[in-house]
């Protein structure tokens, strides 16, 4: 568990890979509704199976809540983030947390071709590094220790 391992690994690990999409024109009260049940801070905008956007919290707060749109009157259409950048399967956990951090935003969509396969947030990426880094630390203890099996 490196940050040079690949996004398919870690979709692959994760334990929630369900995609929750929500379509443009419900409400963004519906899609508030959908991340409280599945208490998940971001839903992927749905024409089809077409990816046209994608739905955040902070979309909610910032283009919601601030400007006096209620959510029983507004579609996700009208406060959805679009364009979406998204990643490959191909793309490192390294690759992800640098779009991440540069963009400001906590979860990147997964593309495979125009096919959305699943979402990443920022705490899969955490704990994907976090694992590798207890894994590394065993292995140190074990070799410090004679355990090291080489």
């Amino acid at each position: 568990m490196k940050i040079t391992d690949t996004v398919d690994q870690v979709l692959k690990q994760k334990t929630f890979n369900k995609i929750l999409p929500i379509s443009p024109e419900q409400t963004v009260h519906e899609a508030l509704s959908m991340m409280a049940e599945y208490d998940v801070g971001a839903l992927m905008v749905m024409s089809g199976s077409q990816l046209v956007g994608i739905l955040s919290e902070r979309d909610y707060a910032r283009k919601g809540i601030l400007v006096g749109n209620h959510s029983r009157d507004t579609q996700v259409r009208e406060i959805m983030t679009s364009p979406v950048v998204s990643i490959t399967p191909r793309h490192t956990v390294d690759d992800c947390m640098n779009l991440m951090t540069e963009g400001h935003f906590r979860h990147l969509p997964v593309l495979d071709g125009d096919k959305l396969i699943g979402v990443i947030s920022i705490g899969d990426m955490v704990k994907w590094v976090i694992s590798g880094q207890e894994h590394a630390i065993q292995a140190l203890e074990g070799y410090i220790t004679g355990a090291y099996p080489g």
